[in-house]
């Protein structure tokens, strides 16, 4: 099963939950904020996918951190920092079983989704 981990108000989790239930998808959604997330999955999510693609610096979470916090970041502030901001993490994060991740939601992301699905189907 795909799981979906994501913020409930976030446009781009919504549209990408909306894609899923047209492609008959079967996931379950993770709110992040709402749910909690544990630094092991943070880890988990960073090993597979990278920290850098992980870490969100254009949303306003980012920006309202304190510029010691932020000037130049390493993977492990960055990943104590997606721990305790769960909204520094990029949106919306597929993780398929507990290995296959997908960070973002768009034209490339779609395509490893479907690859997953039919890998999953099988």
């Amino acid at each position: 099963m795909l799981t979906v981990y994501g913020l409930k108000n976030c446009d781009t989790c919504r549209k990408a939950l909306k894609w899923l239930d047209e492609q008959g998808t079967p996931h379950r959604f993770h709110d992040v904020r709402a749910d909690g997330i544990a630094l092991a999955d943070i880890r988990r999510f960073a090993k597979a996918a990278g920290w850098e693609k992980l870490l969100n610096k254009a949303g306003t979470t980012w920006r309202g951190l304190p510029k010691g916090k932020t000037a130049q970041v390493g993977e492990a502030e960055a990943l104590k920092l997606m721990a305790e901001h769960p909204a520094l993490i990029k949106r919306p994060v597929f993780e398929h079983g507990k290995g296959d991740v997908v960070v973002g939601f768009r034209d490339p992301q779609k395509a490893a989704l479907q690859a997953l699905a039919k890998a999953g189907s099988r």
